[in-house]
């Protein structure tokens, strides 16, 4: 009798751990690849194994094949190179996506003649007559041509449609029947800080340029998308990151985003049609009451609030008009600016700010030492974007304070004026990425997308490794050049530091989410030249796959979450 016991128990036993093993088996595996981990060692492992949307293993080929089920998907990487999701520290995503559906996109456009041959391809596709527009992302210098085209040009791609071409944030290029259509003939026409120019014999040229308010004022008269026009653009535009293995973005708000801009994106979240995690922050749009404005739009946003996918991240990057690209604020104007940086403090709210220039930033970082004699900022976690030429002093009270540092590429774009402007010394240490890291400031990675720049992160982590300009010329030194892996910490773990959930992705570990891409070429060995043409082949958020190409079509189907 004890032998029947004994022998029914061990049966039980064995069915349970059987059954226990079954429910542990993964989702999916990746195997036979080198994946770059990124964790505190930049371990790099074979293979990974997903379950519940998270890494739940990793290790070599052979022992994450013991950990799967019949039930399992097997994803044989062949060697190829799998990352941590990238996530760019400060794109302006949110505004981008609302419109993708509807511009002309000339990022990565070699020439003139690829630019223009684009508005020729959308005026075939889109509705006779419908508007083209380009709304950035683009510079002159990355063309063969080193021009910007002239309104013969644009005119010629798409003659029956009225067209804007915007470059940066102080100039664009309108087709007649587009100046005709926004009642624009005369200088008075255009908005206050915008001119119309013109040739040395005075005849207009059909562009307007002017300051950065005078162009956002003329965006503003450009006809909208509708707002289904606006979902199908987010849903899209999330798309293209995942392609080039973006899986997260930080969203600082910006200009032209007004509070009920953000419903579009609200509706792809309540669809369940994310496909890139968004950190959102809230931005003034008045003058004067811009305190008044973000405590009413934050009442019933604590920080955090959201889920996974998209979450409330604070306030930024224009806080006080006063205070936004202008090196020389009054008295009164940092008085007020340390009133809302001190509300912000005392509710735990997150706070990011536009700051360009090192020169001016200590009145800036006076602020936030005055505020953390009140309130620690540290845990807030609160950050300075651009500072392209940010100091060692700088960089050093930054430190003290807690504060963060969000860098972009704009020295891919702009760089050959910088230059120019301010000598071979100072570019060779601009950005001070080497530096930072360092003194030990917290830096993120990203693009500041896409009016003055280009979305691909491989655009920028190539930049970030060759120091060169779009015109090739070399700039930035070998002194503030980092390593391929820490330039990839950067666009990682780095950028997760801002929104607070560095603790959870960033790196492929156990445990934290698995949110990866495929690449097309090992990011470690490719030539730095070539980095900038690297993409996903599968790209996978929360364990889902969100983009499928090439070897991995096939997976397309489970390309929802």
């Amino acid at each position: 009798m004890r032998t029947i016991i004994t022998l029914a128990l061990l049966v039980c036993l064995g069915t349970s751990r059987a059954v226990d093993a079954q429910v542990q088996a993964p989702d999916t595996i990746l195997i036979n690849g080198r994946i770059l981990t990124v964790d505190s060692q930049f371990s790099i492992r074979e293979a990974l194994a997903v379950r519940g949307g998270v890494v739940s293993a990793i290790g070599t080929t052979a022992e994450i094949r013991r950990l799967s089920s019949p039930s399992t998907t097997v994803i044989d990487l062949q060697g190829r190179t799998v990352i941590p999701g990238l996530i760019d520290s400060h794109m302006h995503a949110i505004r981008a996506a609302q419109s993708f559906a509807t511009e002309v996109n000339w990022i990565g456009a070699r020439s003139l003649t690829d630019a223009l041959a684009r508005l020729r391809a959308a005026a075939a596709r889109m509705t006779p007559g419908a508007w083209l527009i380009v709304a950035g992302g683009w510079t002159e210098r990355q063309f063969a041509e080193n021009r910007a085209p002239t309104q013969a040009e644009i005119t010629a791609a798409a003659p029956n449609n009225p067209i804007y071409v915007q470059l940066g944030y102080r100039w664009a290029v309108l087709s007649p029947r587009a100046l005709d259509a926004l009642k624009i003939a005369a200088d008075g026409d255009v908005p206050s800080g915008a001119r119309l120019e013109r040739t040395p014999t005075g005849q207009l040229t059909g562009a307007v340029a002017g300051s950065q308010p005078g162009i956002v004022a003329l965006f503003d008269r450009l006809p909208k998308p509708t707002y289904q026009q606006k979902v199908d653009g987010t849903i899209e535009f999330f798309r293209e990151l995942n392609r080039l293995g973006l899986t997260g973005v930080v969203d600082p708000g910006g200009n032209n985003l007004l509070p009920t801009d953000y419903e579009p994106l609200f509706d792809v979240w309540r669809q369940r049609k994310m496909t890139v995690r968004v950190a959102y922050a809230l931005c003034s749009q008045t003058t004067g009451s811009e305190l008044d404005e973000l405590k009413q739009l934050t009442t019933l946003l604590p920080m955090g609030f959201g889920d996974a996918m998209l979450r409330f991240n604070g306030i930024g990057e224009r806080l006080t008009t006063a205070m936004y690209n202008n090196d020389s604020p009054t008295d009164a104007d940092k008085e007020r600016f340390h009133e809302l940086a001190k509300w912000a403090a005392q509710r735990g709210v997150t706070l990011t700010i536009h700051w360009g220039r090192d020169a001016a930033v200590g009145q800036l970082l006076s602020i936030f030492e005055r505020v953390n004699r009140e309130v620690p900022l540290a845990p807030l976690r609160w950050s300075i974007a651009h500072l392209d030429d940010a100091s060692d002093a700088t960089l050093q009270r930054m430190k003290a304070l807690g504060i963060g540092w969000t860098m972009q590429d704009a020295m891919y774009f702009g760089g050959d004026q910088f230059l120019q402007q301010r000598g071979r010394d100072a570019a060779a240490r601009t950005p001070p990425l080497v530096t930072a890291r360092r003194l030990g400031v917290q830096v993120g990675a990203g693009t500041d997308a896409h009016r003055v720049a280009s979305y691909n992160p491989f655009t920028a982590l190539q930049w970030i490794l060759d120091g060169k300009t779009v015109g090739g010329t070399e700039m930035r030194g070998a002194a503030e050049t980092p390593t391929r892996a820490d330039a990839l910490r950067l666009y990682t773990i780095g950028s997760a530091w801002f929104s607070h959930d560095d603790r959870v992705r960033g790196s492929l570990e156990t445990g934290k989410l698995a949110d990866l891409a495929v690449l097309s070429a090992d990011y470690m060995t490719v030539p730095v030249r070539e980095i900038g043409a690297l993409e996903s082949l599968l790209t996978m958020v929360g364990g889902a796959i969100t983009y499928a190409a090439g070897p991995y079509t096939r997976f397309t189907a489970s390309a929802t979450r």
